[in-house]
C-alpha cells in the first residue's frame, strides 16, 4: 500500500502545481465566482502548494504525510462547497472530489489503517 501511497501523494502534488502555475487565470477566474478575494486565493494557493511539498517529501520522511493530506482533503472539501454553492456542472466538481478522495487514501495509509 505504501507504493500506492506515494504514488498518490505524487498525483495530488503535481495536479495542485499544475493547476496552480499553468492555470493561474482560470483559478482568478474561479475565485472571482466565488466571491473570494485576492488575498484569499493567495492563501489557498500557498497553503496548497507548501501542503503538496511536504506530501512528497512525507514520502521519504512518512510522519509527515498524515496532517498535510488531512488539511489538503478539507481544502478539496471546501472546493466541493464552492462548486455547490455557485451551481457548476458535475464536471467542474470531478477534479477536486479525485483530488479529496486521494487524500484520504494518503491518510488512511499513513494511519495504518490497511495492510
Amino acid at each position: 500500500m505504501t507504493t500506492y501511497s506515494a504514488f498518490a501523494q505524487i498525483i495530488v502534488a503535481i495536479s495542485i502545481g499544475y493547476v496552480w502555475i499553468f492555470h493561474f487565470d482560470n483559478i482568478a477566474k474561479e475565485f472571482k465566482q466565488y466571491g473570494l478575494n485576492d488575498l484569499t486565493r493567495g492563501f489557498v494557493g500557498a497553503t496548497k502548494i507548501a501542503l503538496s511539498t511536504l506530501l512528497v517529501t512525507g514520502i521519504w520522511y512518512p510522519s509527515l504525510v498524515l496532517i498535510p493530506a488531512l488539511m489538503m482533503a478539507f481544502l478539496m472539501i471546501t472546493a466541493q462547497y464552492f462548486h455547490f454553492k455557485i451551481g457548476n456542472s458535475w464536471q467542474k466538481h470531478i477534479p477536486s472530489l479525485l483530488l479529496l478522495i486521494l487524500c484520504l487514501f494518503i491518510a488512511t495509509v499513513s494511519l495504518k489503517l490497511f495492510n
